[in-house]
């Protein structure tokens, strides 16, 4: 890492988008750095390198593209899986500078690499090379290549690159058969060593292997709880608020951290002349500019993984996707390399991204546009889920989430952009995994988060009036969870009530109601209820979306029937 080499890639294809990334890094920053990107014939058939590519030319970004066709992918041979062979010639297709190269020839590789650095040092990248050449056998160990055949596979053996270097060594460098049996020498001792180093090694600590690279998925520093916690515990306090919108708020959070931090830039479809389709970057163009500031295609796999690369070499990026149902197209880029990328660098790596999107049901926007999809990524370790109620959390939150160093899924809530709420006019963050308490109360805990607090909130305001007093939990931050928070106000009430729009299995609630049971059971008076949206797809119908959420009057009834079970 240290050297620039942000490593391989598990995925085929998956480190397109990534290295696209760190050469938009440089784009941002300033300097002469070039990024190479290593990847294979059968990573060129992904959907991910025909992005990557456009990305790259679109931003004129400092980026080879060194294409090794060993004319296999796993299988398959390339003539079989592109009508093109030549796969150079998919450059043209997007204004990108292309070159094939015979990929055994040592010598001829590099003279084209230092060719393409230069290109792109002086502006003119990127550039795709094609270095032809052939595999010397299966896919893996247990492959033995029965299907490569024997008279290609003997041509390309008496063609092997370390043949022809150790011959123009020799013809062309005045090398000695000598001089190159001892370098052998040297690099074969030198591997066993590192073998010998790697044999010989303690195995690793558990408990260091939990501490130091997996994210932690709950909460139990609760003394260490800012000191202002929500609007309302403000209200008392010497701060001085105003009024403003949740819109306004993340967009105040985004603007003072990047004049606060010249790292942080922010991308995403539509965000900079129009400001996005929320309004939430509203005049962050007028006052960064295109290079902190930047629309993108609708390629949200790629520029997703671009904002990975960035966050690896350093900056920090803020990506937006405009509804959370897209986030389907980003999965990889998310759970396969943002939340694993520092577990498999030995917790040297960061990914210090945030990833903002939004979700929720509400104006009859239908099946693929409404979902609540945060149980995906509270699912995955390495990742934090930040999901704000109010203009007072989304902007404290949002700044916080900037400044970490683990990737953040920041959801907002499509109904709740335009709430007004107390926002403090001076500088202020949330630390991740503090909950606040938006209603205190002595009967019943009602758990809720995003979309849900609001009417949980009218719910305890209803269910007072009839002689019960709620308490309202808003976890804030999902992961972390700040679990004390709620295990206190259950071992105080003795009822608990979980609120969520998203369906009710695999939920969030579900692993609340779980924690709760097995480390506050003996103070419950009653089981725990759920209260969740339908196992359904949301409709495009406004009557029946309302049916598939949680309502107010739901809320309010679930707790009347626990209360009047006893």
């Amino acid at each position: 890492i240290e050297t620039g080499n942000i490593g391989a890639n598990g995925i085929v294809g998956g480190g397109l988008p990534i290295g696209v990334g760190a050469a938009m890094g440089t784009r941002v920053r300033g300097g002469d750095q070039v990024t190479v990107i290593y990847f294979s014939d059968g990573a060129s058939n992904n959907g991910v390198f025909a992005e990557s590519l456009n990305l790259a030319a679109i931003y004129d970004l400092p980026v080879v593209f060194m294409l090794e066709n060993n004319q296999y992918a796993v299988t398959s041979p390339v003539e079989e899986m592109s009508r093109v062979p030549d796969l150079y010639k998919r450059g043209a297709g997007y204004g990108v500078e292309a070159h094939q190269v015979d990929g055994n020839d040592v010598l001829a590789v590099y003279e084209k690499t230092c060719e393409a650095v230069d290109t792109c040092r002086r502006g003119k990248g990127p550039v795709l090379l094609e270095a032809k050449t052939y595999r010397h056998s299966g896919h893996h160990v247990n492959d033995p290549g029965a299907y490569m055949p024997k008279e290609r596979m003997e041509y390309y053996l008496a063609r092997d690159p370390v043949k022809i270097a150790r011959s123009n060594l020799i013809e062309h460098a005045r090398y000695t058969d000598g001089d190159i049996e001892a370098v052998e020498q040297d690099v074969n001792r030198r591997m066993e060593e590192a073998i010998e180093f790697g044999k010989n090694s303690a195995q690793p600590s558990v408990e260091a292997f939990i501490e130091e690279v997996a994210a932690g998925r709950v909460c139990t520093a609760h003394h260490l709880a800012p000191a202002v916690c929500s609007a309302h515990a403000t209200a008392n306090s010497d701060v001085e608020m105003r009024e403003i919108m949740v819109r306004e708020a993340l967009n105040e959070a985004m603007r003072e951290e990047m004049t606060r931090d010249e790292r942080v830039f922010i991308m995403g479809e539509g965000i900079a002349q129009r400001g996005g389709s929320y309004k939430v970057t509203v005049g962050l163009l007028d006052e960064f500019g295109p290079k902190r500031v930047v629309d993108t295609p609708i390629s949200e796999a790629s520029f997703t993984g671009m904002g990975v690369g960035a966050a690896i070499t350093g900056m920090r990026p803020v990506v937006e996707i405009l509804f959370i149902d897209f986030t389907s197209l980003i999965i990889d880029q998310i759970v396969n390399q943002a939340a694993k990328y520092r577990f498999m660098s030995g917790g040297r790596g960061r990914v210090p991204m945030v990833l903002r999107t939004q979700g929720g049901s509400g104006n009859g926007l239908a099946a693929q546009h409404s979902q609540s999809l945060e149980a995906w990524y509270y699912h995955i370790p390495g990742l934090k889920v930040v999901m704000p109620s109010t203009a007072y959390d989304a902007k404290g939150l949002l700044k916080s989430a900037i400044r970490d160093e683990y990737p953040v899924i920041f959801i907002e809530h499509k109904l709740l952009y335009m709430d007004k709420g107390p926002v403090p006019e001076t500088d202020y963050t949330i630390e991740l995994g503090v909950g606040d308490i938006k209603r205190p109360g002595s009967d019943v805990t009602l758990v809720a988060w995003s979309g849900m607090v609001k009417r949980t909130l009218a719910a305890a305001e209803e269910l007072a009036a009839q002689g019960i007093d709620a308490e309202v939990v808003d976890p804030r931050t999902l992961v972390p969870l700040d679990k004390e928070m709620i295990l206190e106000s259950v071992r105080k009430t003795e009822h608990l009530v979980i609120v969520q729009e998203a369906v009710r299995r695999g939920g969030v609630a579900s692993d609340i109601a779980s924690i709760v049971q097995e480390e506050a059971f003996d103070y419950l008076d009653a089981p725990i209820k759920i209260l969740a949206g339908k196992n359904t797809p949301i409709p495009f119908n406004v009557n029946l979306e309302k049916a598939c959420v949680p309502r107010q009057e739901d809320i309010v009834s679930v707790v009347k029937q626990m209360f009047n079970a006893q």
